[in-house]
């Protein structure tokens, strides 16, 4: 039988590179899209439902039957407006999903975190990453699939004039980048990062596993 699959975060640069990774994917026979706003890309196989993060567990249902869930959802501090905000979405909403799949039956959850994610650093995006990761691994799936990509590459709706500056930085010196010492912070295209967490959910593999920066360089380039 086919695997359903379920994307939190679809309107966001890696979460809608997965939900077209998905859709080309035969083993996949129906893709479900949790989104905020209103998402564009349509598909027989996909099904969009627009939510109040807020009150997710009115959406209970739309869970039902998924295989694989992939969680995108990440916002920056500016975008948010406050380090509160921004907990929100990338700890609270997060966990609030996987804790949905878990009760779901859901046995592979995939979520995007972020390189030197730890909840020991000070810098607080890491350590909130960090602590995302640790709550995560507290729920007890199957299989559960951290990502923890650099800098990302590609074409946002949104506009990010920093990370913008920072990518045609790194792009530059992409070939400095590729060497031991800064290869986990060499910038990396979000179409590799989506590439990967959709080789890897379909591998069905068990266990706790994280795929650093350098990793999904690789498996993003394969097939």
């Amino acid at each position: 039988m086919g695997q359903i699959a379920l994307v939190v975060g679809a309107t966001g640069l890696v979460g809608g590179l997965v939900v077209k990774e998905l859709l080309q994917q035969e083993e996949i026979v129906e893709v479900r899209a949790l989104v905020r706003r209103p998402f564009e890309m349509t598909h027989p196989k996909l099904k969009v439902m627009q939510i109040d993060w807020d009150r997710l567990e009115m959406y209970t249902a739309f869970f039902a039957d998924v295989h694989i869930v992939y969680c995108c959802l990440g916002t920056t501090i500016k975008q948010a407006g406050s380090q509160e905000q921004f907990r929100k979405v990338d700890l609270d909403y997060v966990l609030k999903t996987a804790q949905l799949a878990k009760r779901s039956g859901v046995r592979q959850f995939m979520a995007v975190s972020s390189a030197g994610a730890s909840p020991k650093v000070r810098n607080f995006y890491l350590r909130t990453k960090g602590e995302m990761e640790e709550g995560l691994a507290s729920i007890g799936f199957n299989g559960l699939h951290l990502f923890r990509p650099s800098l990302l590459l590609g074409e946002r709706t949104d506009t990010r004039f920093g990370e913008r500056l920072a990518a045609v930085l790194m792009t530059s010196l992409d070939v400095v980048f590729r060497t031991p010492r800064l290869a986990p912070y060499r910038a990396i295209p979000a179409s590799k990062v989506a590439r990967s967490m959709v080789v890897i959910g379909l591998s069905n593999v068990s266990g706790s596993h994280v795929y650093t920066n350098e990793v999904l360089h690789v498996l993003g380039s394969e097939g």
